[in-house]
């Protein structure tokens, strides 16, 4: 039998589909480690970015360090904080934090930069206080760039969280470990094809997103013209 053929025996191996390493538990573990490193890198990235996009304050600082964030290496970083933190989520946690925290960051300040100074004028010159112009007319704006920027930090934590699974970790990359401890590649391939998979359902997810905000900021922008 191929390789191709026996990966496809393994996907569909209802032994595969059950219990605490099979592909749904492996599948939620991968999901979370995604989730929670984007949001925390949300928390810190999207205000510091609307700060600086609406502002135009530190701007070259913001590029210059996440071009050099972008240049880490998250296998090295992993290794560095797992050497201080020990074995636990706490070290792919700042890995993939640093990896999420440049689109994020770049979507951010880009989308608020791409607002027309005119709009943000007109606002101002209505009476709104910086807050609101910022909250009111710049972030419904930007919205396509700054969902752009959570699609690419989302992808990128998704293909990358397999790292995990390095320091005895859940998640899809669980099967690409285990199944090189044995030489199991029908399991490995099988890990890499669900990667794939999810990567391509959330790159979907936020695209539809992305659409929707691009058509609410073209409706925004013919009402002002209006």
């Amino acid at each position: 039998m191929s390789v191709a053929s026996e990966t496809v025996d393994w996907l569909t191996d209802s032994a595969n589909w059950s219990g605490d390493e099979g592909i749904p538990h492996r599948l939620l573990e991968h999901v979370y480690y995604t989730g929670l490193a984007v949001g925390i890198a949300a928390l810190v990235a999207v205000p510091l970015g609307l700060w600086i996009g609406h502002t135009g304050r530190f701007r070259n600082v913001a590029i210059l360090v996440t071009g050099s964030m972008r240049a880490l290496p998250t296998l090295g970083v992993l290794s560095l904080v797992a050497i201080y933190s020990g074995i636990g989520l706490t070290a792919p946690l700042v890995a993939l934090i640093v990896l999420a925290i440049p689109p994020l960051l770049a979507g951010a300040y880009s989308g608020i930069e791409s607002v027309d100074p005119r709009t943000v004028d007109a606002a101002r010159a209505m009476g709104m206080t910086e807050w609101q112009v910022l909250l009111r007319v710049e972030v419904p704006l930007a919205l396509p760039l700054l969902v752009g920027g959570v699609r690419s930090a989302v992808l990128q934590v998704v293909a990358t969280a397999t790292v995990a699974a390095y320091i005895s970790l859940g998640g899809l990359g669980r099967y690409l470990i285990d199944g090189l401890a044995i030489r199991d590649y029908p399991q490995m391939l099988g890990g890499s094809v669900l990667v794939i998979g999810l990567a391509l359902v959330l790159d979907g997810v936020f695209a539809s997103i992305q659409h929707l905000a691009l058509g609410e900021r073209s409706r925004v922008e013919a009402a002002r013209r209006t």
